[in-house]
């Protein structure tokens, strides 16, 4: 089929974690070695119709996130295909090492699903606000970083990660996105998707800031100002092509992320267009803080994650780029 936008962006009736599981399940009945792993969240992330349908697939292992990486990494290497999943900070952070020695460097098929990335986090406060979880992983070799932004894009990445063979991090919402593309549009893991074309700046976006992104451009088109758009929703690795023809064709690009500014989408965009066409280049993400407690919007504003501020570092680069 391959991409078709949505004809209008609104939120999902179906949580991301309920497809999640519903996508899991089907999986599961065309493979047999296809199994879940949860650190004491299996309710939280929806997976409890998974459990029922394959109890002796299904392993909860408890708090004890380091662990269910070592289960599953084990579990790999007798040819089962583990999906552990657990709230982003605890799969990332604190299982680090398990992932970097037992997954990767053993070079085994092990699938790692973090929820709640970034303030989406919300009431869970600054302990469960990975802002840091991508650039963590990031450091990994061979390791693949994925943010679906919606559910579509998230069916067919689980699809297509089942069947291929590697360490790869989902990074994803547990509650309600919003619709960026149509139900069995399909994706090339490592490419970035075109969303807006545009010719003064480009605005590469990931996760729930793909929205901001879209909102950002219509109001800046009312201004007069060209913004193009794609959704950067492999962290790595990152399109490199992508980035060099839009940095050659507009002048100037804008990152945007809800994650830290260090080591994650800024960070490889920048690596990028240092070594092959440098421009300017303005960041929307965390500055180097930590989380706390409060509602999305809220987060969003506090730590200028909205279209707004994607408009001021659209006018920012465009204003670098001219001198």
């Amino acid at each position: 089929m391959g991409v078709k936008l949505a004809e209008k962006r609104i939120i999902e009736e179906v949580a991301m974690r309920d497809m999640y599981c519903k996508t899991l399940m089907e999986l599961a009945s065309k493979n047999e070695n296809i199994v879940a792993l949860d650190a004491d969240l299996m309710n939280s992330m929806g997976m409890m119709p998974f459990q029922k349908a394959y109890p002796e697939r299904t392993f909860d292992v408890g708090i004890q996130e380091a662990n269910m990486v070592g289960v599953a990494a084990g579990m790999s290497a007798v040819g089962i295909v583990p999906f552990a999943h657990s709230f982003a900070p605890f799969a990332t952070r604190r299982c680090f090492d398990q992932i970097f020695i037992s997954c990767a460097y053993a070079k085994l098929n092990v699938k790692i699903t973090g929820s709640d990335p970034g303030v989406t986090a919300a009431y869970n406060g600054g302990t469960h606000m990975p802002f840091e979880d991508m650039g963590i992983l990031r450091n990994i070799p061979g390791l693949t970083i994925i943010e679906p932004v919606d559910n579509a894009m998230l069916k067919d990445i689980l699809e297509q990660i089942s069947d291929k063979y590697g360490v790869f991090y989902t990074r994803l919402l547990r509650k309600n996105p919003v619709k960026i593309y149509e139900e069995g549009s399909t994706f090339e893991i490592g490419k970035a998707v075109p969303l807006r074309d545009g010719k003064d700046v480009t605005i590469f976006a990931t996760g729930i800031m793909v929205d901001e992104a879209l909102k950002a451009a219509e109001e800046l088109e009312k201004e007069g100002i060209s913004a193009r758009v794609l959704n950067m929703f492999t962290i790595k690795p990152i399109d490199k092509e992508a980035i060099v023809k839009c940095a050659e064709e507009t002048g100037a690009i804008v990152t945007c992320e809800n994650h830290s500014i260090i080591n994650g989408l800024r960070s490889a965009v920048a690596e990028v267009i240092a070594e092959n066409m440098p421009v300017p280049l303005e960041r929307v993400g965390v500055q180097d803080r930590f989380g706390q407690v409060g509602p999305v919007d809220y987060l969003k504003e506090e730590y200028n994650l909205t279209y707004k501020d994607i408009m001021a570092k659209v006018k920012r680069a465009i204003e670098r780029k001219d001198k």
